[in-house]
């Protein structure tokens, strides 16, 4: 290959994104993060069934949503209780935050059988909730992962360009 037909690849051609090219990255990797999560419990686990590839997508992007409104209701829940400074308004924040991200388990698994019905099920402990939390703290864990790395590719090639100076 010539060396014009692989200028694409090359990093010094890059655009910098937008804002709005970053928040779609964002969500981007989360589905696709998601997705990959999904779809290996549904192959290696029992308790994750999952009709098709196409259901799974849907699901993960799904998923995605309500992971992402779950998290900004308990900043929200969070934040309204800073305002105070006494100890049980600590408390008070740090268990409604609890409540709210165990909580959100049941309104997305009852989400998931609403939209998907028999197409999507988690099996287990309290009808599949377990097996819920556990997808979605894998799924958390993963994504977290990825945007560690891609932070970590950042921090290298800003080392990299302070060498070149």
């Amino acid at each position: 290959m010539t060396k014009s037909t692989m200028s694409f690849l090359r990093a010094e051609l890059a655009e910098t994104p937008t804002n709005a090219q970053r928040l779609f990255l964002l969500y981007y990797n989360g589905v696709l993060v998601d997705l990959v999560v999904l779809n290996l419990f549904a192959e290696f686990s029992k308790n994750v069934e999952i009709k098709s590839f196409s259901i799974s997508l849907l699901a993960a992007i799904l998923l995605q949503l309500l992971l992402k409104l779950t998290i900004a209701v308990e900043h929200r829940v969070a934040e309204f209780f800073k305002h105070y400074s006494s100890g049980f308004a600590r408390f008070l924040r740090y268990f409604c935050a609890w409540l709210v991200l165990f909580g959100s388990k049941f309104v997305i698994l009852e989400a998931i059988t609403l939209v998907f019905d028999q197409d999507v099920r988690f099996h287990g402990m309290w009808h599949g909730v377990v097996t819920l939390i556990v997808v979605v703290v894998v799924m958390l864990v993963a994504e977290e992962l990825v945007v560690r790395l891609f932070r970590r590719l950042r921090l290298r090639d800003q080392g990299v360009e302070a060498k070149k100076k």
